[in-house]
This record gives structure tokens, sequence and C-alpha cells, in this order.
């Protein structure tokens, strides 16, 4: 299809093709959205939308299992440079803060990849799995001391960011101050402001990342004097094109793992929670025999809540997909959370099902050269955090619908108010999130 195709929606529903380029469509209910993904779907090509403002260029979706899967899988024509969200980030921003690797093509990406993957060694690893044992057993303690209340106050938030500053060791001292700063840097990533947040000073975002990368810099130093054993030590050890892993560097890739790697799972255990919590039958079979289940259990959690709803890319090449030919220069959107809904690929896609057997997935970028680097350590604080709260927690359900942020790039959950205690989830919550 070589026409635009648009019809355009109205904050209130969505029509045979919805607008993904107006804000309002990103505030619809989750349902809502999900209907319209299918009907994109349908049409058979690549549909064009053009935002209403004139600092957005147009670009194509890419709703199909097929051709998002395509995308992730030729760098070489759709490729992540300049930037992977919206808006770009600046020339000044990446001279600033350095450029992160998740915008990065070809041999500059791949030498960085390749180094970041040889310094996750062996031993690294294994301590880090024991660890995230060890942490998923002292969160568990801490909610049955606190009691219910808001779940994102308790495990999710807290799993993630300690296992990954364990792992890259970070000092005690500086957590607290890092937790905040990244709270500051991703509020309003995907999310169109509204009200009093229209007023807020802009660039606290970017002040956060530049103290937060000072921190880095510091313990850098540190680490280049007296090596530890972790991660920092061994990045700024590491060799990259015959230097070591600079400050500016280093900085990057540790804002990428800690927003990307805190928020993706901090969400998805989340997302978790209700599901297992809507569908008391797939929770029983998961407690019947959680060895078992566990891994699948993970890959449908991560299937059906899509923590990142899409990535941008830029053609680098002309190119045939879908039925449409891209020319260079032309956007596109990677919509996973559309991907991983196609019944062309998945049996009653909306279905929750822990046995879902194949489950190919694009949870974590579709596969090719930028597929998650951290997804194995997701997968096990997910599964040592379920498995903890499962058996320890009586009972642990939702109580009520989750608070999900309106934003256009993850499917982020506010807040999640839970209980756990004496009996059994009655399974009558099912929520919009659900679907």
């Amino acid at each position: 299809m070589n026409a635009p195709t648009q019809v355009p929606t109205d904050s209130t529903r969505v029509t045979a093709v919805a607008d993904l380029a107006d804000p309002e469509f990103w505030r619809l209910p989750r349902s809502e959205r999900l209907s319209a993904f299918a009907r994109l779907r349908e049409l058979g090509a690549p549909v064009r939308f053009t935002p209403r403002t004139g600092s957005r260029a147009p670009f194509h979706a890419l709703v199909t299992h097929a051709d998002v899967k395509a995308a992730s899988r030729q760098p070489q024509v759709f490729a992540s440079a300049p930037g992977v969200t919206f808006p770009e980030p600046a020339p000044w921003a990446k001279a600033v803060f350095g450029n992160s690797m998740v915008n990065m093509d070809g041999a500059e990406h791949a030498g960085l990849r390749r180094t970041i993957s040889r310094a996750f060694t062996p031993r690294l690893l294994a301590a880090a799995e024991e660890n995230i044992g060890a942490v998923a057993r002292r969160l568990v303690d801490e909610m049955t001391a606190e009691g219910p209340g808001d779940f994102m106050r308790a495990a999710p938030a807290r799993m993630p960011f300690e296992v990954i500053c364990d792992l890259m060791g970070i000092p005690p001292r500086h957590r607290a101050g890092i937790a905040a700063r990244i709270d500051h840097a991703s509020e309003y990533v995907g999310v169109q402001r509204r009200g009093r947040a229209r007023l807020r000073v802009p660039g606290r975002g970017l002040r956060s990342l530049a103290r937060m990368q000072l921190e880095m810099a510091g313990i850098a130093r540190d680490r280049r004097r007296v090596p530890a054993d972790d991660m920092i030590s061994a990045l700024v050890r590491a060799d990259v094109d015959g230097q070591a892993l600079s400050s500016r560097q280093l900085g990057a890739f540790f804002s990428l793992l800690l927003v990307a790697g805190v928020e993706t799972t901090r969400n998805a255990i989340a997302h978790g929670l209700v599901l297992l919590s809507a569908h008391p039958e797939q929770r029983a079979l998961l407690e019947s025999d959680f060895e078992r289940h566990a891994d699948g259990a993970v890959d449908e959690i991560v299937r059906h809540s899509t923590p990142i709803i899409q990535f941008r890319r830029t053609v680098a090449a002309e190119c045939a997909l879908g039925g449409h030919t891209f020319l260079p220069g032309d956007k596109v959107v990677l919509l996973y959370a559309s991907a991983n809904r196609d019944a062309s690929v998945f049996d009653d896609p909306d279905a929750f099902d822990i046995t879902r057997s194949p489950n190919p997935h694009l949870g974590y970028g579709g596969g090719g050269p930028h597929h998650c680097l951290g997804a194995h350590l997701a997968k096990l604080e997910m599964k040592a955090l379920f498995r903890e709260m499962l058996t320890r927690l009586d009972g642990i359900r939702t109580t009520a619908e989750p608070g999900l942020v309106h934003s256009n790039f993850d499917n982020r959950v506010g807040s999640l108010p839970f209980t756990f205690g004496k009996g059994h989830p009655n399974g009558s919550l099912r929520t919009s999130a659900c679907r």
C-alpha cells in the first residue's frame, strides 16, 4: 500500500483505523487500544499516520508479528539511529551524556554490546542468580512485616533496582538518590503532560541523568583504583577499540540498564500479579508445580502485558515489507503490543495461558542485535519473586484495578492495591488491564 491511509478518531472511541499519532489515542482504555491494533492488522499493510504538530514526522505503524520481527532483525535497513524513542535525543544530549546503546547501529553497536556482554562473566552471573533469590526472600520478609498496601511501593520496583545495583556494585549510600533520579528521568517518557505537569521546569529528567552520571563517574574512578568483583570494575577495565570504557559510556549504559531494566521488569511483575489474580485457574496451575510452569508463566506474562509498547526505527535503505515499499528516511514504529496479540501466530491471543507453547513473543525486542541484554536476569527476577510470594504470602492478590499511566512507550503501572492473608483468591476481579 503506497497511498497514506488514515481515518481520524476522537478521544472517546476508536474507528475502523485508529489515529496512533493523536496523543488522545494513548489515553483510551487499554482494551480499546488493543482492539484498534487488531483492526489495523486486518488491513494487510502498514498504515501511515501524520501527527497534527509540525515537530513530528509522519510514520508507518508495523503491527503484525511478521513485520515487527522482520524489521527487528534487519538493522541495516531499519536503523535505530538517531533514536528509538520520541523525541529523538538531541545531538548535544548525546555529546553530554553519551549515546545510549539502544540508539546505535552497525560496528559501533556491535563493539559496545560485545564488550558489555563479556562483562557478564559466568562467575558474575552465578553470583547474580544466587543474589536474586536472596533479594526476593528479603523483600517478601519486608512485605510480610509491612502488610498489604500499594504493590508498586513494595516488591516490584525494588526487586530489579536492588539486583542491578548489586550486580553493578553500587554502594548502598548512593542508592536512594539514584532511585529518585530514575523516577525523575522516566516520569514523562511517552506521556502527554497535562495540567500542572506542563508547568514543571523543563529539563528535570536531564538534570537527574546528569547527576546520576556524575555519581557513576565517581564510582568508576574508585573502581579503576581499587577493582572489585562487580560489573563496574569489569567495564572500566574492558576494552573498546583499544580504549577502556569512558565515564560517559559507562554512564549511558548504566542509565539504560536502570531506566529500561527497572521499569520494564517492575511493570511485568505488577501485570503478572494482576493476571494471576484475575485468572485463578492459571494461578492454581502455577502453584501446583511452580518449577514446571514458571518459565511458561513468565513468558506469557511478558507476552500478554508487553512492558515496552513500541520502538521507532528510521529506514536506511529502500525495502518492501508487509505490502509497502519504504524509502530512506521514512519513520516506522514497531508495535510490540500489537505483534504479541497477532492471531495468525497466537491461538486465542487475548487469553492468558501459562502453558502456551510455542510462545514466540517479541517482548524483549524481537530478536536481532538489539535483543535485550538483561532478558535472562529479568526472567530470573520474576521467577524468584513469584516463587516467594506465592508460597509465603497466603492468597496474595490485587484488590482493585491497577492505576495505569497513559504512555505510548511502556505499559506502565503507577499504583496497584493488593492484599494477602488467610483464604485464597476468589478470581472475581477481571480488570481492563487483563485484556
